[in-house]
């Protein structure tokens, strides 16, 4: 792009900009879009539909970004960058790796998938393959690293593909698929399993709280496991999931995908922002929504505010240990999901058509995002609370929900609060005139459904 000519790092982006916020604001980029995968297969009412009351197949293939770690220092690396307990993680086991900054707030999280011996795949957004990345290099582990980038960012065909099937038939389907083969597999366990003679690794698991299971092998054996997947799955009348319907899964499962990562604003991270080259998210993203604060620090999350608490082990020595201990000490933000007033949501859906004189913010179905990050504010008795994030509309609900952080003292289900809905100073040419809105909003659980399954 023409506006990084002659930058070589995200720190001279910033500098350039006049700080974090601006340059994050006026970038040119708007919410994600899933390569490859088509947005709708038959329609995404159906395909969230199908997750939650018979069988989803989703594919995972082409919009993450894998980062393969090996060697004897690999586990020591992943206990000094995650803030879990690495003590006990054998092969064939899975877990959330969550890394914060050196003064405590969160980085990212993604997938840890412990394959064999010293050998590990961390997969989610390019976020948290950086951060591993770039502390196996500074912190002279004795690793090997190799990344499969999202194929957003590259040109060919992933290197292995990645499959999840879910929902309440997900279980009997799997059973079918593997001609009655299939083996009991626990929670976040890895198990080797056979379709069509071909060897599969498959991840027990559970999304918007149903059961699942997430399958990988080589790219070279997709087309025959993903045609033998269709084949069983057609007695189910399993729904494949497309583009528009797959986000609404981290919804209903209250998973914050996209954070504003803490790297924008200390000394501590400036190495790391000039290791961060102008072509890495961090130095592309957008930031938008209706809350706004010249501060980054103010767009920060931390491991309390995103439920993550029960991961963290201070018994073990993990960047920002202690800052993260102080900052338990400290009032807290807990993570809801919102339930969306509909009057309110059809009337801004209104004013965006129809009305030129009051214009709203158009709302995108069904995921109402127009940045990479995303952040509208909150309000309680008209005092700030806290910060939405992805909006979505969901059949499974029959309502726009969306995942919050808000005070402490604001989380209790059943709780009424504002959403300021719109941009505010918008600095980006795809956001269109308009006037930002009020929707109510009621507090609900995070995740909004119970899990059927529980960890072993």
């Amino acid at each position: 792009m023409s506006s990084y000519t002659g930058f070589k790092n995200l720190e001279q982006l910033i500098a350039k900009a006049g700080g974090p916020v601006k340059l994050l604001r006026s970038s040119q980029v708007g919410a994600y879009v899933f390569p490859v995968v088509p947005p709708e297969y038959t329609n995404y009412g159906d395909e969230q539909y199908a997750w939650r009351h018979g069988c989803a197949f989703l594919e995972l293939s082409y919009h993450q970004t894998d980062l393969y770690v090996y060697g004897p220092g690999a586990l020591p690396l992943l206990s000094r960058v995650g803030i879990n307990n690495f003590r006990k993680f054998p092969p064939k086991r899975a877990k959330q790796l969550v890394a914060c900054s050196p003064d405590g707030y969160l980085i990212a999280d993604g997938m840890c998938f412990h394959l064999e011996q010293d050998y590990f795949r961390i997969a989610g957004s390019p976020l948290i393959s950086d951060w591993v990345q770039y502390n196996a290099g500074n912190g002279k582990y004795d690793v090997e690293l190799h990344r499969d980038e999202t194929v957003s960012f590259r040109p060919g065909d992933p290197e292995i593909y990645i499959f999840q099937v879910q929902g309440p038939l997900a279980l009997e389907m799997m059973r079918d698929v593997t001609e009655g083969t299939l083996p009991e597999i626990g929670f976040f366990h890895i198990g080797d399993i056979k379709i069509k003679g071909r060897n599969v690794r498959a991840l027990r698991h559970g999304m918007a709280g149903e059961h699942g299971f997430e399958l990988f092998g080589p790219w070279s054996e997709q087309q025959i496991v993903r045609d033998a997947i269709y084949q069983a799955g057609a007695k189910y009348d399993m729904k494949k999931v497309g583009g528009l319907a797959y986000p609404m899964t981290a919804v209903e499962s209250a998973w914050l995908a996209l954070p504003l990562p803490a790297v924008y604003h200390s000394e501590a991270t400036k190495p790391y922002r000039e290791w961060l080259s102008p072509m890495h998210i961090e130095s592309q993203a957008s930031l938008g929504g209706s809350f706004y604060s010249e501060n980054v620090m103010d767009y920060y999350v931390d491991a309390y505010g995103m439920g993550y608490e029960r991961f963290i082990d201070f018994e073990h020595d993990f960047i920002g240990r202690e800052a993260l201990k102080e900052r338990g000490k400290q009032p807290r933000r807990k993570k809801v999901t919102l339930v969306w007033n509909s009057d309110d949501v059809t009337e801004v859906i209104r004013a965006s058509l129809f009305s030129s004189d009051h214009p709203a913010k158009r709302i995108h179905l069904p995921l109402a995002a127009h940045a990479t990050f995303h952040y509208d504010q909150v309000l309680r008795g008209g005092k700030h609370t806290g910060t939405s994030h992805f909006a979505a509309y969901t059949k499974n609900v029959h309502a726009m929900l969306s995942v919050a952080i808000v005070n402490e003292e604001d989380s209790v289900p059943g709780t009424p609060v504002t959403v300021l809905w719109g941009e505010t100073n918008p600095m980006r040419p795809n956001i269109e005139k308009h006037e930002v809105r009020e929707i109510r909003a009621t507090v609900a659980q995070a995740p909004y459904f119970e899990k059927v399954i529980k960890k072993d």
